[in-house]
């Protein structure tokens, strides 16, 4: 068994409990390795840690804190084939994947926020024949980052690559189902001559880790993606504390498809929307709203491309749908397909839990599901699955499909298709969801403000969206 430890003050350690929390390789269904199960006392000291160091990296130059972020980059590229590997095998996803998508995508999360950190400006204001004001924004101290479980290197350096840009010192979870490239990242942080103390990499279960960062006194802000309730207790405890917030939570995406679309491009573009990762990213398309027209024609494009999606072994490079990511996750899934059944739904294609052979005949595997003949306000249209199932509906009206896709209480991401330059911009004004797609899914510049409307989380991340949160502005006003 693979032994992981905390990243504290530049050192690798064992939690100060000597307790470990089993972590399991989906693909086999068996424990792989042991996550220390953190609690107050290792947040207490890694704070320490952090606060010491927040001065000497608070004020060195920008260019040098730039340098170290691009030294990871580096390292994170060089180590592509091995972090993705781990990846695969702690999260059930398939290796191609992880290797063209989270991988380098988590080398372009420090690259991008290194280039930030020497680009990001502030205001004046010139008041005429009076004053001058200018704002400078200074890093806020201590921060803490929490990244969830489905794309793990991938959103956990989404937060902390800006925070560490910035100027702040931070404490970092990882999930404790997925922390395995947070521990090799631990690893290149210092072979990259991160200082320590500046990055502090704490692993655990989020009632005692989790819940430690988010009320440490010292700790001023709060970034977390994860679920809408979790990110609801994190509130509750953090506004009272008046620490800046920033959650990314659950979604319930439509994706909005009308009859004049390049019905082709779109065929391939949903079943990625659908399916990709198993379903298991915030971003899916998980309500396919059609319109009538071509709805027959869509179902039978739409399934006959589903059921050639392999089911398999993660490591195998031909492996579309991987392992579900946990026991607990798979059981949430399973239930969320016969409730479905049980409020009228038709399964289309799968349904179905997926026996594999070898090494791999233990693991939690579920069929890509598509299912009809649904309410709009039913539980299944309403609530978050986060998996490989979807459900499709026709509509007749611009007016219907806008009505379908914001009634429930999640905005996130929508995905709209059409050829109508007009009624994309229409409806993309009027779709209550803090990221619009058009023509396209998963298309990230990081520039963009990223988050979501409702239930689907308060704040933005990305490009001086995020430089933004993880500074203080300060107005400084001279009298001319």
């Amino acid at each position: 068994m693979i032994q992981l430890k905390n990243y504290i003050n530049g050192k690798l350690i064992q939690p100060l409990n000597n307790q470990y929390l089993d972590n399991y390789h989906p693909a086999i269904g068996l424990p792989y390795s042991l996550v220390p199960d953190s609690d107050e006392r290792d947040v207490e000291l890694a704070v320490a840690a952090a606060g010491a160091a927040f001065e000497g990296w608070s004020n060195m130059q920008a260019e040098q804190r730039c340098k170290i972020l691009l030294k990871i980059a580096d390292l994170i590229d060089s180590k592509n084939d091995l972090l993705a590997e781990i990846e695969s095998i702690d999260s059930g996803k398939p290796v191609k994947l992880a290797a063209t998508l989270d991988i380098p995508r988590a080398a372009s999360n420090f690259r991008f926020f290194a280039a930030a950190a020497l680009q990001f400006a502030s205001e004046s204001h010139h008041m005429e024949n009076s004053a001058i004001n200018y704002t400078l924004r200074q890093p806020i101290g201590v921060v803490g980052c929490i990244s969830p479980w489905n794309l793990p290197l991938y959103l956990f350096t989404w937060k902390i690559a800006p925070a560490l840009a910035a100027g702040n010192c931070v404490i970092a979870k990882p999930s404790e189902v997925t922390p395995m490239t947070a521990f090799e990242l631990s690893k290149i942080c210092m072979e990259a001559g991160m200082p320590a103390g500046v990055l502090n990499i704490l692993h655990g279960a989020g009632p005692h880790c989790g819940a430690a960062i988010v009320k440490h006194s010292t700790i001023k802000a709060i970034s977390f993606t994860g679920s809408t309730r979790a990110g609801k207790e994190i509130a509750s405890v953090a506004a009272p504390l008046f620490k800046k917030i920033s959650l990314e939570l659950g979604g319930k995406n439509p994706n909005i498809i009308f009859a004049d679309c390049d019905f082709e491009k779109m065929i391939r573009t949903t079943v990625l929307s659908s399916f990709n990762n198993q379903g298991e990213i915030c971003l899916c398309g998980s309500r396919i709203l059609v319109e009538r027209p071509i709805y027959e024609k869509f179902v039978t494009a739409f399934v006959a491309a589903t059921k050639q999606l392999k089911i398999g072994d993660p490591m195998d490079p031909e492996t579309f749908i991987g392992a579900i990511v946990s026991k607990p996750h798979f059981d949430k899934i399973n239930y969320h397909i016969r409730l479905a059944q049980e409020e009228g739904g038709k399964l289309l294609c799968g349904g179905n839990v997926v026996q594999l052979a070898g090494r791999c005949a233990n693991g939690w595997f579920i069929e890509p599901t598509i299912i009809e003949g649904l309410p709009w306000d039913c539980r299944t249209n309403q609530e978050e699955i986060f998996g490989p199932v979807v459900t499709v509906m026709p509509f007749d009206t611009e007016a219907e499909a806008l009505q379908i896709a914001n009634s429930t209480s999640y905005g996130l991401s929508a995905t709209i298709w059409t050829e109508n330059l007009t009624r994309a911009h229409r409806m993309a004004a009027q779709v209550q969801s803090g990221i619009i797609w058009i023509n396209c899914w998963l298309h990230r510049d990081l520039r963009t403000p990223f988050g979501g409307m409702k239930n689907s989380g308060t704040g933005r991340e990305g490009g001086n969206e995020a430089m933004r949160f993880f500074t203080e502005a300060k107005n400084v006003c001279i009298k001319l």
